[in-house]
Parts: structure tokens; C-alpha cells; sequence
């Protein structure tokens, strides 16, 4: 006779992926799976979310206590106290009878003979961008009714496991908006079974399929107490096995649940799958893939010759692929690394990069067809520039002056056999580029050897000024969709403008360090005195900048009460409240006089939506204060004239060092002209992106101008909902006066789950990370960088992760993922640096060396392997670190 099933139980042919909010993650995609044809999936059933919400409900206490785990302080201690009151609370409270009759009933009609996995299946497990895989529990070979429902029992209990309640809070998932299903799953005893991930975990590949194998049941391999044998498949070929020595599997028990069986000497290091078992694997791996549409991580056995699947969830740690229209392999390189900017960006800031970029585009106003977005960041496909003999060969040589690491992972790339059939055939520079460069290079090399560039400072700061004001009063001029298609003109024309305007001066300041260095060392067999050629040189911004707030805090040393007002200010009312604090009147006008020539800066000020320091002046108080407490009055003035003097005198010992050489005087002359033009024009590399900055600062006003208008019209919320836009559909909103707020909401979704991921430096089409291996050979222990600042030094190791949170005292060591123009007020105080990304010539590196300290870049995880506080020595000649406690 057939059982009526109602409210509490779903089998898996009436779930899907639409059932989420009934059947948990883990159960809806056993439904999915349950509906592919090719694969076999073990039957069973789900006990809905509902059976869960009743049961907890059976009393008050519940809501009590989940209640005192909301408003827990976090630590561990209070995470474990908090958790183990709720799951003893549960796990005491009977099964209310409705629904563990439903159960009892599914099981019979499933079949009281097999034996059963009962599995926990959270409504916040098994999504696109957080796994939450292995936070609750699982039982297995459950054999008889009492078993059954103590399991499902505990499986509800285990929602508030420690572990999974760090992982919700981690992830910023409520634990009063979680709700758990449990799947009731026939169970297998299979000869072999592991895991399969339908793309390479480690390196990324989307075209190689990754298994791991080992005989018994799959929860040896997850519990970590196997090895497991490795299998690569590519295109249905093998590509390579590693065998693991296997010493135990996990079997069912006679009584129940499982045991530990040690395996006899031969299994332990024979092949748990064929190689045509493998490659089947893949195959059923690439089906469950096409039908989810995104690469799986799946669990499978195999019984009787016959692959099972038992579950298939999303891969989430794997990084996001700029999308482009052929099938060929693309090499892309990030955009955000050069730049000191890792963090994701809002896709108005995206749309405002995109289309500043003035390559792949047939209109001003279009987005960059090769500045792609991935992960919220932004990509460059470097492709077809290595379609070039010329540019191919050189360019990993010109690379590492913005960052070395990836210059290493672009020659990899290069010499890989599967790049060159994706080139064209050889392709050559046309004769009309190179006429119209030629005038440039002309240029530059005048530069470096005969022109004057005394009043080149000058010229680049009038041609900045003006070009601002004018931008300025064109915005003030215009509004609605006219103002925003404006803004696209006037940001696609201004990087082309300033590049032009620089172009014969940042090539000659970057060569002729370059030039300096490798004379010096076939010349002198040594370049000693490069490390503080660079120091202190004149007119560069950011250096101005820091000295301008060096004079700030001097000024506001003097006054005790406004001191203690910078520790407890707001943002709100910042310039209001420090008027009103006694001595706030005197320095109210430094202040205003600093944020009015330097508001418009920011910690990653590339992206436009970021606050700005005179959006947010308490971003610049810690920098302050850490002036005030770690240097004396004048400092910084005084360092940077020693600096200036200390570079004269190498100058000075370099040249005269050179003159005693064969052709002494002409070597001797040249030397001279090369130390001349690097200092005088070098300080000008941060003009440009300056320019960039002041311009973004006019653009986000009038964008917000304009948002401003829709909020006041009812459509939007609040003014900085239109960061979800880009320039294009701005307009289009701004015009149609419609706004698609479900778009929003999935791009702010979107943004907050991959603002958590670790963006690679380079990567295919194929999503393949590509790490470019260091060639330094380094102490044991050490970590490997790249040398940009000459020197070794000990000190305190300061890790930064935010510049708002800076706390850096004088001689400490500055720690940090990247540094930009922002942040070099602290060098003032910095015994030295340390960047986990960078190159020769970026930012942290050249002013280090303005500054004369040592420096290392490119540092993989510095801000997690070192500690802050801890003792640490850097070689900045050699390019690594020690921690020596």
C-alpha cells in the first residue's frame, strides 16, 4: 500500500535547483543531478527546511539563545561556550511526532533493507561564492529507525558546530537566516571513491580535471587521514598520475556507522583507478559541469564496476576568467598590480578605467575591447602585443620595472608549447608606426643627451592646471545624460593628453637610472652609490605631499587639545568640531590649506568610487599622529635636505670614480649628463597619474551631482547606488529616468564575494595561474622578493593592511600588500619596506629610494607570513626577508 508523503519529506526527482530554500544546497543540486540522464545518483529523499523550523520551535529557548549567540562578542572561547548550549538544547529536544512519522514512512518506502548517509543540507551551503562545505555533519550506515533519527537529530544540532558558525560569520551569513534540510541517501560500499574537481584546483586550468582516489569510502580522503592517488585529465588523455601510498581505507560497519581497516601492503601503493576509469570520470565530471554551467567539485565511487555520484557543489575558490569571443588561448596580466591596486573595484570604477584606456576601441566614448574585468578587478589581454617577434622579446625584459613576478610569468607563457598556435604568423611593426613613434623616440633620446629640462617641471604643472580648470568649467557647464557622455570624452582624452605631454620625459627619468646602473657596474665593476642617487629629488607631488603634512603635524604638535580631537573625530562634522576645540582656530587654516591642494587623493585612488581624503578626512589621522608621536619638529624637512645632499655626494663619487678610468673624462661627461636628467626629471613619474587623480575628483562630483537628481526623483536610494552603473548606463538611466534595481542588487552580490577573493597577477583564457618562480637564491627560511632599494636593515615589523589603520613608529619596517602616492607620508618614518606586489619602478619602490631605504617587492603573502611585531631583516640588495623572531 502506498504511504502518503506530505509536508516534511521531498524525494529527489521533486527537487531542483529552484528548491533551495526547501531542500538546502546539498539538496538541491542532488535533485539536479538525480534529472542527468548519463549520471547515477543513489536514491533517497530530503527532509525539508520546514521539519527543521518546527522542530526548533518545539519551545522558547531556542529563540533565547540564538538570541545571546547574535550578541556574543566573537572570540573563540565565546563561539564554543555559545555553540555547545544550542547543539545540547537540540540535541535534547524530541522529534515532534508528525514529522518523525513522515520520516519513518520515507525511509520504509525507500527500503529498510539498504543502509543510509544522512547528511546535513544548509540553505547557505553549496553556493556560487561560498561552499560552506564540511560545516555541518555527516552519518553514515545508518541501518534501523532509532539510528535514522538520532541522526537527523544531530544533523539539525550541527548547524552550530564552532566551525560552522565561524564560517557564517566569516562569510557574513546571519545564523537566524540559515535553515537545514537533511539528505537521506542510499548508501554505497564502494571499492574506490575521492573526489573530482572539473578544473585544476591549484593552478586554475577550466580544461583539466583533477581526481583524487582511494579505496573504501570517500570520508578517509576528506577527514584527511589518506593520501589520495592523483589523476590529471586533459581532452580525454591522461596528462599524469601520482600514486600515493594508501595505508587505511574506511568501511562500512556490521553494526552501523564506520570503521578504519588497514590495507595490506601491495593495495597500499597500488592504482586506485585505471587510466580509463579516469578518464570516464572526466567525462561524467564534464556532463554534471555543462549542466550547472560552472566547473564542479563532485564526490563519486565506484561499486561493482558502476560510477556513482553522490554530490556536486560549485567550486568557489577558483578565480574568474575575463571573457573573450574566440577559443584561442589569451594571456592576461593585471591591470591593478602595477598600480598598487588589488582590491575590487564597483563597476563604475571599472567603466571609468575601461574607457580612459585608448587601445581596442573605435570610439572615444567605447569601453577598452582588451581591458577586461574578472573578479571585480581588471585584466589586461596582453595577446596580441606577442603576436610581435619584437615586442615578444623584449617585453619581459621592460616588465619588471612595474612588476617582476609577472614579467617571469610572461616569459613562461612565451616559451609554452600550446602559446604558438594561437599566434598569428609572425607579425611585423608597419612602417607607419614606426613613423609615427619616431619622433618620440627622437625626442627621448634628445632629452636624455642635449635638450635643457630645467623648466620642465614648470611646463608639466601649467599644462596640468590649465587642463584641469578647463575640464572643470566644461562639467559646470552641462548636466543630465550631455554631462555623463562628457565625462567619457573628457576621460577617454585625458590619459592620451598627459602620456603625450610626458612621453619624452618618463622613458628618459626611468633609462637613465637604468643606464646609470649598468655603466657603473662594466665600468666600475660595482654601482654602490646608486642607492642614494635617487634621494630627495626635486618637484616630485607625492613627496611634496608628505612633506606638506610633516608641516601640519608640527603645527599641530603645539596643541595638546586638538591632538586628543584627531582621536575621537568623525567624519561628519570633521572641519565644524575642530573649529570649536581650543587651538582648533590656528590650525584650522593648515588643515583647510592641506585637504583643499590634497583632498582629492585616497588610498586606491584609481578606482573613482573609493572615498577621497576630504570625503573621509579621518583616513589621514592615523598618518598624522604617527608623525606627531615617531619624529621631532622638523624632521622631515631635515631629512629630506640630508637626502638631497647625500645624492649630490654620490653623484659627485661616481663621476670621479668613472674619471679614473680608460677615456676617464668622456665616461666621466656622460655620467655626469645621465645623473642630471635622472634627478631632474624623475620626480615628475607621479605627475601623470596626479593629473588622472584631480580630474577623477571633478568627475566623481559631477556624477554624484547628477545622482543626487535620481535620488531625489525617487529612483535611487542614495546617492552612491549609481557606482553600480557604468558611464553608459548612467546616461541611459539618467535619460529613461528607470533604474533596474534587481541588476543592482546581483552586481552588489557579486562584488561583495569576489571582493574576498586573491586576484593572480597573470593567468590564460584557460584560467590557469601562472607563477612566475623567482630565480634569488635566498637563505633557508627567507622570503623571496625583488631588490628595488638598496640595503640591509633590522627592525619592527609593522604589518599595514589599510592606511587608515596605520600605527608606524620611527626605524619600524613598513609591511604591506602595496603602497600608492597615499601612503608616502609614512615613509618619512619607515626604516624600510616590504610590498607583496610591485616593481622596480613602482610607487613603494621609488620612494624608497627618494628616501634611502631598503626595500623589497613582490613578496608573495608578506602580510600573512609575517607577523606585526615581529623582528625582521631586509636585503635590499638581494631582494628577500628574515624573520628573526
Amino acid at each position: 500500500m502506498e504511504i502518503i508523503i506530505n509536508q516534511y519529506i521531498a524525494r529527489f526527482s521533486e527537487i531542483d535547483q529552484s528548491s533551495l530554500t526547501r531542500a538546502g544546497g546539498k539538496g538541491a543540486n542532488l535533485g539536479e543531478l538525480f534529472r542527468i540522464p548519463e549520471i547515477i545518483v543513489p536514491e533517497g529523499f530530503c527532509i525539508t527546511t520546514r521539519a527543521y523550523e518546527d522542530f526548533v520551535s518545539v519551545n522558547s529557548d531556542f529563540e533565547q539563545l540564538l538570541n545571546d549567540l547574535n550578541s556574543s562578542e566573537m572570540d573563540h572561547p565565546n563561539i564554543r561556550a555559545a555553540g555547545e548550549r544550542i547543539r545540547t538544547h537540540l540535541e535534547s529536544l524530541p522529534i515532534p511526532e508528525q514529522i518523525s512519522k513522515e520520516i519513518v514512512q520515507a525511509w520504509q518506502q525507500s527500503g529498510t533493507q539498504y543502509a543510509y548517509a544522512v547528511r546535513s543540507s544548509a540553505t547557505a551551503e553549496d553556493l556560487p561564492g561560498a561552499s560552506f562545505a564540511g560545516q555541518q555533519d555527516t552519518f553514515l550506515n545508518i541501518l534501523n529507525e532509532a539510528q535514522l533519527l538520532n541522526a537527523v537529530r544531530n544533523c539539525w544540532a550541527s548547524l552550530f558546530t564552532d566551525r560552522a558558525i565561524a564560517y557564517r560569520q566569516q562569510n557574513q551569513f546571519a545564523h537566524n537566516k540559515v535553515r537545514l534540510a537533511v539528505v537521506v541517501q542510499r548508501m554505497v560500499f564502494p571499492e574506490v571513491s575521492g573526489i573530482m574537481f572539473t578544473a585544476d584546483p591549484v593552478g586554475g586550468n577550466r580544461n583539466i580535471t583533477s581526481i583524487d582516489a582511494s579505496f573504501g569510502l570517500g570520508e578517509a580522503l576528506v577527514s584527511g587521514l589518506v593520501s589520495a592517488d592523483l589523476f590529471k585529465v586533459r581532452d580525454g588523455h591522461l596528462l599524469s598520475k601520482q600514486i600515493a601510498k594508501k595505508d587505511l581505507a574506511i568501511i562500512a560497519g556490521n553494526e552501523g556507522g564506520t570503521k578504519k581497516v588497514e590495507l595490506d601492503a601491495e593495495k597500499q601503493t597500488s592504482e586506485s583507478l585505471s587510466d580509463e576509469e579516469a578518464a570516464t570520470l572526466a567525462s561524467l565530471g564534464r556532463v554534471i559541469e555543462k549542466h550547472f554551467g560552472v566547473p564542479q567539485d563532485i564526490e563519486w565511487c565506484i561499486a561493482a564496476g558502476v560510477i556513482c555520484i553522490l554530490q556536486s557543489r560549485p567550486i568557489t575558490t577558483l578565480y574568474p576568467i575575463p571573457q573573450v569571443s574566440d577559443q584561442k588561448i589569451h594571456l592576461f596580466i593585471s591591470f591593478g598590480h602595477p598600480q598598487m591596486m588589488t582590491e575590487a573595484m564597483k563597476p563604475l570604477g571599472i567603466s571609468v578605467l575601461r574607457t580612459m584606456a585608448p587601445f581596442a576601441k573605435t570610439t572615444p566614448r567605447q569601453e577598452s575591447g582588451l581591458l577586461l574585468e574578472a573578479g571585480s578587478r581588471l585584466y589586461i589581454d596582453i595577446s596580441p602585443l606577442l603576436h610581435y617577434p619584437q615586442v615578444r622579446n623584449r617585453l619581459p625584459g621592460i616588465l619588471p620595472a612595474l612588476d617582476e613576478s609577472i614579467s617571469r610569468s610572461m616569459e613562461e607563457f612565451i616559451h609554452r608549447e600550446e602559446f604558438h598556435p594561437a599566434m598569428h604568423p609572425e607579425m611585423k611593426v608597419s612602417w607607419s608606426l614606426i613613423r609615427k613613434v619616431r619622433p618620440t623616440v627622437w625626442a627621448i633620446a634628445a632629452t636624455i643627451f642635449f635638450r635643457n629640462n630645467r623648466g620642465t617641471s614648470d611646463e608639466i604643472n601649467r599644462f596640468i592646471d590649465e587642463k584641469v580648470k578647463e575640464n572643470q568649467e566644461k562639467l559646470d557647464s552641462t548636466t543630465g545624460s550631455e554631462r555623463i557622455m562628457l565625462i567619457q570624452d573628457i576621460i577617454s582624452a585625458g590619459l592620451t593628453s598627459i602620456i603625450a605631454k610626458v612621453a619624452r620625459i618618463i622613458p628618459p627619468a626611468i633609462g637613465t637610472y637604468v643606464l646609470i646602473e649598468r655603466l657603473a657596474r662594466r665600468w666600475l665593476g660595482d654601482a654602490s652609490e646608486l642607492q642614494s642617487i635617487s634621494k630627495s629629488p626635486p618637484g616630485n607631488v607625492t613627496t611634496e605631499m608628505g612633506l606638506a603634512l610633516g608641516d601640519l603635524a608640527d603645527e599641530t604638535r603645539k596643541y595638546p587639545e586638538v591632538i586628543a580631537y584627531l582621536k575621537r573625530a568623525n567624519d561628519t562634522a570633521f572641519f565644524e568640531e575642530l573649529e570649536v576645540v581650543p587651538g582648533g582656530q590656528e590650525v584650522l587654516p593648515q588643515f583647510t590649506a592641506f585637504f583643499k591642494k590634497y583632498g582629492m587623493r585616497g588610498t586606491g585612488e584609481i578606482d573613482l568610487t573609493r572615498p577621497r581624503w576630504y570625503e573621509t578626512p579621518t583616513q589621514m589621522v592615523p598618518i598624522l599622529l604617527s608623525h606627531l608621536h615617531g619624529s621631532s619638529p622638523g624632521q622631515h624637512r631635515i631629512s629630506f635636505q640630508s637626502g638631497k645632499e647625500e645624492a649630490e655626494k654620490a653623484a659627485v663619487n661616481l663621476v670621479t670614480r668613472v674619471r679614473t678610468k680608460p677615456w676617464g673624462f668622456f665616461k666621466a661627461l656622460l655620467m655626469h649628463r645621465l645623473i642630471k636628467v635622472h634627478r631632474s626629471l624623475i620626480g615628475l613619474r607621479e605627475h601623470p597619474k596626479f593629473y588622472i587623480i584631480q580630474n577623477f575628483d571633478l568627475i566623481k562630483r559631477s556624477v554624484l551631482q547628477e545622482a543626487d537628481k535620481l535620488v531625489e526623483a525617487g529612483l535611487l536610494n542614495h546617492r552612491e547606488d549609481v557606482f553600480w552603473f557604468s558611464l553608459a548606463e548612467l546616461a541611459e538611466i539618467i535619460d529613461s529616468q528607470q533604474v533596474d534595481h534587481q541588476v543592482m542588487t546581483v552586481r552588489i552580490e557579486k562584488f561583495w564575494t569576489e571582493a574576498r577573493l586573491t586576484p593572480p597577477r597573470v593567468m590564460t583564457s584557460e584560467g590557469e595561474i601562472i607563477l612566475g618562480r623567482t630565480n634569488i637564491h635566498v637563505p633557508p627560511g627567507a622570503l623571496a622578493g625583488s631588490p628595488v632599494s638598496a640595503g640591509i636593515v633590522e627592525g619592527r615589523a609593522r604589518v599595514v593592511l589599510h592606511l587608515e589603520e596605520a600605527e608606524i613608529d620611527r626605524g619600524d619596517i613598513l609591511v604591506t600588500p602595496y603602497t600608492d602616492p597615499s601612503w608616502t607620508p609614512l615613509f618619512t618614518l619607515a626604516a624600510g619596506l616590504v610590498t607583496e606586489v610591485g616593481g622596480l619602478m613602482t610607487h613603494g619602490a621609488v620612494v624608497a629610494r627618494e628616501y634611502g631605504i631598503p626595500a623589497v617587492v613582490g613578496v608573495d603573502e608578506a602580510t600573512r607570513k609575517i607577523k606585526d611585531g615581529q623582528q625582521i631583516r631586509i636585503n635590499g640588495t638581494e631582494g628577500y626577508v628574515q624573520v628573526l623572531s
